[in-house]
């Protein structure tokens, strides 16, 4: 390595830090899960491995570190939508449906996150798939203080059908941009937001 990028190493464990956890968002979206280990996280920040066990006392420190800026990134990014005009629970329902799909597409290494957590069962990954959920009820919350939920029918399971629907969506879109024959173009995804138009219109109300 020159000493020029040397230089321009941050100095301190802060700078230090985030260099790190940059290396790791880098890593991720050019290779994927499987090329983040010790070594490699260490060759692409620039840093000795022992200060990755030193800071974070390992990768799956790095993850949880990541995990908790993009959990902060998605609050904010659903927080910047719209303030709600629903007049019911189903229109409500159709905008955070969407908001939650535009939310996801907008940010690649969220979609990386959720890619491993499907293939992989872990406690740290279950905490980080609870924080998610915990961030997501939480502006959901928010932004319905007033709605009445529908006395019939089962809101939580039709949410997480509908959550879930739209999350894998996402996730094939990023992966192969096909699903079910359906191009997850701009045609496609407009064509997505109008499904959503109509299963919500048949939700109780």
């Amino acid at each position: 390595m020159s000493s020029d990028s040397h230089s321009s190493r941050p100095r301190g464990r802060s700078g230090t830090e985030a260099a790190i956890v940059e290396a790791a968002q880098r890593l991720l979206l050019r290779d994927g899960w499987s090329a983040l280990n010790v070594q490699s996280l260490a060759a692409e920040a620039g840093f000795d491995r022992k200060l990755i066990y030193r800071y974070f006392g390992g990768v799956d420190g790095v993850v949880a570190r990541l995990a908790r800026a993009l959990d902060l990134w998605l609050g904010q990014t659903l927080a910047e939508a719209p303030p709600s005009a629903a007049a019911t629970y189903r229109d409500f329902a159709r905008e955070t449906l969407k908001a939650y799909l535009a939310a996801l597409r907008a940010n690649p290494l969220i979609l990386r996150l959720l890619a491993w957590e499907l293939s992989a069962d872990t406690p740290q990954l279950r905490d980080m798939e609870r924080a998610r959920s915990a961030v997501v009820q939480d502006w959901m919350r928010e932004r319905r203080p007033r709605l009445r939920l529908p006395p019939q029918g089962d809101v939580v399971a039709l949410n997480a059908v509908l959550l879930g629907a739209v999350q894998h969506l996402a996730l094939t879109g990023a992966g192969r941009g096909r699903f079910g024959g359906l191009e997850l173009d701009a045609a496609g995804w407009s064509r997505i937001e109008a499904a959503i138009d109509q299963l919500t219109a048949a939700w109780p109300d």
